[in-house]
């Protein structure tokens, strides 16, 4: 299943990347939404772009039929991946988030492009599998609502952290 989300910030491109490599802003989005035992393994350069891998636990509230297959906690290993600017001063990148001992494999595209008022815009879209039999389907389309909830929030903190 699938889930996006489309955002701008009015901030320019370079700012609101530093603010997603800064392993103190990683670590404070985490928590606000309510995740633990967060761990900023990389966070900073990586050739002409930056990587940030986390693990957290997170908990997640269920419906009865998710909750017979998966566990309602889960660690979640996280790599995103930002490449250098493009020739209009965007960069593109890709995120990657292993739940740990769950069949779920969650994974996307992003963008950060300037707008032309000086700020820029967010772009992410990203999928969801779940890899069980007969319910995987319906699982994945609930996890879609969830996702999406958590893709706003981050927007939401963000753009919080840069109107300081």
């Amino acid at each position: 299943m699938g889930f996006s989300g489309d955002q701008t910030y009015e901030a320019p491109v370079e700012t609101v990347l530093a603010c997603f490599a800064d392993p103190d802003v990683v670590r404070a989005r985490y928590e606000a939404a309510g995740d633990r035992d967060i761990e900023v393994i990389e966070c900073g350069p990586e050739g002409d772009g930056y990587v940030i891998r986390t693990s957290r636990t997170v908990d997640v509230d269920m419906p009865s039929f998710v909750s017979r297959v998966l566990k309602p906690t889960n660690t979640m290993i996280q790599v995103d991946r930002w490449g250098p600017a493009d020739a209009r001063g965007g960069h593109d990148g890709t995120f990657s988030i292993e739940v740990k001992g769950a069949p779920v494999r969650i994974g996307g595209t992003m963008r950060i492009e300037p707008t032309e008022s000086g700020g820029c815009r967010h772009r992410v879209d990203g999928r969801l599998d779940v890899k069980i039999p007969l319910v995987g389907g319906r699982i994945a389309g609930w996890a879609e609502g969830p996702s999406r909830q958590r893709l706003d929030a981050e927007y939401d903190f963000h753009r919080a952290r840069l109107e300081r």
